[in-house]
């Protein structure tokens, strides 16, 4: 039978568009505003300070030529459209091009937040899968424990000039015994594929020594494999929600979801679980 964890000492604290959350020897912030200034985020640090923001998370978008792994995606009607003009006897003619700079269009990033300080290194090493400790406890974030700290920021959103979503949003929550952030990346290429990259951190205020845990993965599957799990086939609307499409792709074979995918040989397919130890107290997490 599960109970309830009893709660805590903490403090919640709210000002211009931030809140907080200090509880065993933490804190963690969310910020709406704009993006915080150097000085800011200096004062964040106190300890060791891993956060999520905006910038981070586009610098991880490919900026460049798009090569093998990168998992490159065309619309879905650039094959029929390019057929139209190539096959024989086609009267249609192939535009004047001209060189773009090239990048990936579906903002596709593999962010997975940073550590902000170099006062406190902490690396992340690979789980030892023989270890329950090192794995993220699904039952505990089950259970009906009372939720201390709760918010869900965006950091970006693109709509790809009318062809699907792009979008990165990350959700943190406290409570008694834990802090867990979801952070989901979501992409919707209509009538070619859906993708989406999560990482999960997790740290029990019982671990000892403090042990952060952090799991990462990515997951893609063709549009109409996704498409087939609509409870109703003539409402397209789940297929705009983030967690209806993270929930697909789970309940997908593995060796279609992270495995040959949508057939763009991206990389980031599969999961991967790391953690760190914290040696000294005083801890952040900002968003």
């Amino acid at each position: 039978m599960n109970t309830v964890a009893k709660l805590p000492e903490h403090k919640v604290s709210e000002d211009d568009g931030e809140r907080s959350i200090d509880i065993s020897g933490w804190r963690i912030t969310a910020t709406t505003k704009s993006i915080v200034t150097a000085s800011e985020a200096d004062a964040l640090q106190n300890g060791w300070t891993y956060a999520f923001d905006a910038a981070g998370a586009l610098g991880r978008v490919k900026n460049g030529e798009l090569v093998e792994g990168d998992g490159g995606v065309k619309v879905g009607y650039a094959d029929a459209w390019l057929k139209s003009r190539t096959e024989p006897g086609s009267a249609l003619p192939m535009p004047k091009t001209v060189p773009t700079k090239p990048y990936d269009w579906t903002y596709t990033t593999v962010y997975a937040g940073a550590a902000l300080d170099d006062a406190a290194p902490v690396n992340f090493v690979p789980a030892d899968p023989n270890n329950p400790a090192h794995t993220i406890p699904l039952a505990e974030l089950m259970r009906p424990d009372p939720i201390l700290f709760y918010a869900e920021i965006p950091l970006f959103e693109d709509e790809l000039h009318d062809n699907g979503s792009s979008h990165l949003v990350v959700r943190i929550r406290v409570m008694p015994g834990c802090i867990f952030v979801l952070s989901r990346f979501t992409l919707r290429v209509d009538n070619v594929l859906f993708r989406s990259f999560d990482t999960r951190i997790y740290h029990s205020f019982m671990s000892s020594p403090p042990l952060v845990i952090r799991e990462t993965s990515g997951w893609e599957a063709p549009y109409n494999d996704v498409k087939s799990f609509l409870p109703g086939k003539h409402d397209l609307t789940p297929l705009t929600d983030a967690n209806f499409i993270g929930k697909t792709l789970g309940a997908l074979p593995k060796a279609v979801s992270q495995g040959k995918g949508a057939g763009t040989g991206w990389r980031a397919l599969g999961t991967s679980t790391e953690v760190a130890i914290l040696e000294n107290a005083g801890v952040d997490v900002a968003l």
